[in-house]
């Protein structure tokens, strides 16, 4: 599911408008704050993927879930209302795309590595802060880390900076050993 986060041509451009307000309005870390919350309730809520995706519930209907969420989960009035415009205008599958795109817009403009790691079991503090050090040794500066658990890569990790993905994962060596087995 967090192949889901990938920009798109529509989630660019609502982000960009999204980004432009939110950085004129002095509210650029309230609403990317906003935003790291939708993605992880995105993640977590199967409810919220159908309200945004499923093409049976009106446009009418996604605003108004989407701006009741905004409203429970106490969201900045700019997020609130761009919501509230993306189910309006039948655009809250795109919500993702959205999300992605203003991470990489606020990277860009406040210079912020961010790194995604997922494992195949929690991590712990130690082996985060030794993950930490050696991507802030490679890159030159702090990266800013996301994690995620997800059993299916069997061991190792798979860190994420930018559009560089680096596998190191237990499922990825051993479908490369199947293939050369396979070729042999």
């Amino acid at each position: 599911m967090a192949d889901e986060f990938r920009t798109t041509e529509v989630g660019e451009r609502y982000a960009q408008a999204l980004f432009d307000l939110a950085d004129e309005t002095g509210a650029l870390a309230a609403v990317r704050a906003d935003l790291k919350s939708l993605r992880a309730a995105w993640l977590e809520s199967a409810d919220l993927r159908r309200l945004s995706t499923s093409p049976v519930i009106a446009s009418e209907d996604q605003q108004k879930g989407l701006v009741a969420i905004a409203d429970k989960a106490k969201f900045h009035a700019t997020t609130r209302n761009f919501l509230g415009l993306l189910g309006q205008n039948g655009r809250a599958r795109d919500l993702p795309g959205v999300i992605a795109g203003f991470e990489v817009l606020y990277a860009k403009k406040t210079g912020v590595v961010a790194a995604e790691v997922v494992s195949a079991q929690t991590l712990t503090a130690a082996q985060l802060k030794s993950i930490q050090t050696t991507l802030r040794t490679s890159l030159g500066k702090d990266p800013e880390l996301t994690t995620r658990v997800d059993p299916a890569i069997l061991g190792g990790l798979k860190v994420k900076v930018g559009s560089k993905l680096f596998d190191a994962s237990l499922k990825t060596k051993l479908d490369q050993m199947k293939f050369a087995l396979k070729r042999a």
